[in-house]
């Protein structure tokens, strides 16, 4: 392995500090500002009470998710003057508008590359019409096309995906993409840095994305310049900024690598020492991913070029990363990668996530790492176990973040109310993001059931039916389960008065965890 000077793999800690209390100057000034010109000010003041009940009205009218209301309604009602600042900063969607309309644009360009044919919808709808709806569904919203010819193989640990991605990562022979939300310099990537370099030098395009925040606790702004270095082109999506910008709270959660559009990778796993238990931070590390082979690695080479060119625009053509594959699946089942963006109203993963539940006849588990649920998925879980179906949701047994966790045990009572069973990973922190139904259909990806995922991240994932893949899936979960503790009956007794008061508390303030 290459040996590096400790001082060239530093992380950015000291630099979010930074930018955190730059911002935290720039939001009192304007509020102090603000409360400064009300004193002086009679009809200010009467037009900020006014303000605020606009706003509360407004807010009780738009079509978005209650608990996005509830903590804007209490703050503009009981500190109008707070809140109508802290709102008009950043509670508007049009704080996005030029993100969007970037988006968009990049789009535009790039979805209809992506097959728009029905035929693959209508075979799978004659052999399951629930899952054909679905499919449907993320085809016509998405828009992200279902596909046959695809061979799907599934990791039960993460580790098993790296061993598998370094053996394809050695064959490439035209591009590398790699997309993921955080990045470590450590012994994790190590190897697979010198396979990207070495793929480099023998004229193989390689790019890498990763998120600012995702990797601000294990590198700096230099891991760019020691990847262009190796000759991998690098980008960095949406770095911190000490001017205040609301798109800051948008990441990219995205965990993506591509080989010469034939062979893809996602899963829940980002390129870090602590996902492949080679540390452990939080006991041992579970996680899952997917390895795809054939046509549907067109979608993914997509959603990788969607986010490279919104960082910097610079792919005039793209039909070199689409190639026409000449290859024959082992399998017939069926494949649909998609992705999930927070700049358009579409809520396409906790759609998938709340069709899965709402489709079951039999059984439906998930695992996630943070249980921080809307009203909506609540009840789609619970209607499902009241009609019977055996309903089952992994979290962690050791939190990474415990105030989050201490909100994830505050949805168990209300759900175990009504059926739903819930296990705790005993071992350690479960980080997988996926779910099964009926042993038939299977969703594997990087969206985790809580507000960040299904709202303010940009996320993927793939849905696969009648893949051996799905079986291996719900082997995961019934390995998975003995080492669990099953916390159903102990929440099933309520809690104590003081638990729920804090976890109400907490719950106000769940969208922003």
């Amino acid at each position: 392995m290459t040996t590096e000077k400790k001082s060239t793999v530093k992380n950015s800690i000291g630099r979010l500090a930074f930018v955190a209390a730059c911002v935290l100057v720039q939001v009192a000034w304007l509020v102090l500002l603000y409360v400064w010109m009300n004193e002086y000010s009679t009809i200010l003041a009467t037009l900020t009470h006014v303000a605020a009940l606009i706003l509360v009205l407004r807010l009780y009218g738009k079509h978005i998710n209650a608990a996005f209301k509830m903590p804007w309604i209490i703050l503009l009602l009981l500190f109008p003057l707070l809140g109508v600042c802290l709102y008009s900063l950043m509670g508007r969607s049009a704080s996005t508008w030029k993100m969007r309309r970037l988006f968009r644009e990049i789009d535009h360009r790039l979805l209809p590359l992506l097959p728009s044919g029905t035929a693959p919808i209508e075979a799978l709808t004659s052999v399951d019409e629930t899952a054909g709806n679905l499919s449907g569904y993320i085809q016509r919203f998405g828009p992200y096309p279902l596909y046959q010819n695809t061979d799907v193989d599934f990791f039960p640990q993460a580790s098993d995906g790296l061993a598998a991605m370094k053996k394809d990562l050695v064959n490439a022979r035209h591009f590398i993409f790699m997309e993921y939300h955080a990045i470590e310099d450590g012994p994790s990537f190590q190897l697979l840095k010198e396979i990207l370099a070495q793929k480099a030098a023998e004229g193989v395009e390689v790019r890498l994305i990763y998120d600012d925040i995702g990797s601000i606790g294990f590198i700096n702004r230099d891991f760019i310049r020691r990847m262009e270095a190796l000759g991998i082109q690098c980008r960095v999506f949406n770095p911190v900024s000490p001017l205040l910008n609301v798109f800051m709270n948008n990441r990219d959660h995205r965990k993506i690598t591509v080989i010469d559009g034939k062979v893809g990778f996602t899963g829940g796993y980002n390129l870090a020492d602590e996902y492949f238990n080679l540390t452990h931070p939080y006991g041992h590390w579970k996680d899952t991913g997917l390895r795809l082979e054939g046509d549907a690695v067109r979608s993914l080479t997509v959603t990788f070029l969607e986010m490279w060119n919104a960082i910097q625009r610079s792919d005039q053509d793209v039909t070199p990363y689409l190639p026409a594959l000449s290859y024959q699946s082992r399998e017939q089942g069926f494949v649909q990668p998609y992705a999930d963006s927070p700049l358009d109203e579409e809520y396409l993963g906790e759609n998938v996530y709340l069709s899965m539940a709402n489709g079951a006849k039999q059984r439906v588990w998930f695992s996630t790492p943070y249980l921080i649920i809307s009203d909506e998925m609540t009840r789609a879980l619970s209607l499902a176990a009241k009609r019977g179906v055996d309903v089952r949701i992994i979290t962690p047994g050791i939190p990474d973040k415990k105030a989050v966790f201490e909100v994830t045990r505050s949805y168990y009572a209300g759900l175990v109310r009504n059926g739903v069973r819930i296990y705790e990973y005993t071992p350690g922190f479960c980080h997988a993001k996926q779910c099964v139904a009926d042993g038939k259909a299977a969703v594997v990806g990087t969206i985790n059931l809580d507000y960040r995922s299904l709202y303010l991240h940009f996320e993927n994932a793939v849905f696969f039916y009648g893949c051996a893949a799905v079986k291996q899936v719900e082997q995961d979960f019934l390995e998975t389960f003995p080492l669990c503790h099953d916390v159903t009956p102990q929440y099933a007794s309520g809690r104590s008065l003081g638990t729920r008061w804090l976890q109400c508390i907490l719950r106000l303030v769940a969208p922003l965890l």
